[in-house]
């Protein structure tokens, strides 16, 4: 088996664009080599692959913090060529090489067992966007003891890979979904994913302009930030709470202190880069069985190869895609 192998490669000191290049294992760093059967396409990818993105921390660099595969070899005892894996998080994609190639190598702490009951595309349909949607959404239940029976739970940024995998699961577990989303064409697709009402965005950035608005939402999944987080946060019910883990709409929160002192409401920040290995292995076990969607493929927008990265990080640094984009790195 040849040692090189085709990657999607950011060099932004050489002045040059983005795109396929071959690559050698090498090149790679890590304990065990993954032969990379699937990966998906995030936002944060779409910055690694621009000079301007600034997240990039090394050049040059395999883009993608996504990974799933076979082990190939291994350094590290607990896996064995064969094994079915899954990375993502830490430095995955930005300062250490990703999963857009044939090929990956990572640090055994940084990798996780393929899930009984799911292959490495069905990983890739949640990936890392599916993943924080489900860490949100326990956060909300274990941390807050949020319920069906507590009311709405409204989901921003609801066509994104993070708002459409929670609207799939929040419907699962029987909760009332608003859906936030800026794509009125997107209205039939969120609710045939669950969701009870779509909503435009200024229905929920509209309240950022009170301390406090009335009382609309149990809980939030929040994966936007900025106005929209304010607004969501303003119009909480008493003992609500919000999971965020977004910035797309701004990195500034401009709020009171009046929804915590007042409601009691909480706001929970969900960091899926650095979650310990066995809380992590916890959350896909659970992503695999009673916290699955019940229609994962009605998530997937579309399949690709390496040769199509480009464009699709284009469509996702401006905002125009649609659920998840898988890529089949081997095409």
């Amino acid at each position: 088996m040849s040692d090189t192998f085709r990657a999607f490669v950011a060099d932004h000191e050489a002045g040059v664009p983005s795109g396929v290049r071959e690559m050698s294992e090498a090149d790679l760093e890590g304990d065990v080599l993954i032969d990379v059967s699937w990966s998906s396409l995030n936002y944060k990818d779409g910055l690694a692959s621009i000079p301007e993105g600034k997240v990039a921390r090394r050049s040059p660099l395999i883009v993608g913090i996504d990974v799933a595969g076979t082990v190939v070899s291994s350094s590290d005892d607990r896996y064995r060529p064969g094994d079915g894996v899954i990375a993502h998080g830490y430095d995955i994609g930005v300062g250490h090489h990703g999963g857009l190639a044939q090929r990956a190598k990572m640090p055994g702490d940084w990798v996780v067992r393929l899930p009984e009951g799911m292959d490495a595309r069905a990983a890739m349909v949640l990936g890392t966007a599916g993943y924080t949607a489900l860490a949100s959404i326990l956060a909300l239940e274990e941390e807050r003891g949020l319920e069906p029976a507590d009311g709405p739970v409204l989901v921003t940024g609801a066509t994104g890979g993070v708002g459409s995998t929670a609207v799939a699961i929040l419907a699962k577990r029987g909760y009332e979904v608003i859906a936030s989303t800026g794509k009125e064409s997107a209205t039939d697709w969120l609710k045939a994913l669950g969701a009870t009402e779509v909503v435009g965005r200024e229905a929920v950035s509209d309240h950022a302009a009170r301390p406090l608005s009335k009382q609309l939402w149990a809980a939030c999944v929040d994966s936007v930030g900025g106005q929209i987080l304010a607004g969501a946060l303003s119009a909480l019910k008493a003992g609500g709470a919000i999971a965020a883990s977004g910035l797309t709409g701004g990195a500034k929160l401009e709020t009171t202190v009046m929804p915590f002192i007042l409601r009691g409401c909480a706001l929970l920040g969900i960091d899926s880069s650095v979650t310990p290995q066995a809380e992590r292995q916890r959350i896909w076990d659970l992503a695999a069985d009673d916290y699955r969607p019940a229609d994962l493929e009605a998530l997937v927008h579309g399949e690709i190869g390496l040769d199509a990265v480009t464009g699709n990080l284009q469509t996702i640094l401006k905002g125009g895609m649609q659920g998840r984009v898988l890529v089949e790195p081997g095409r």
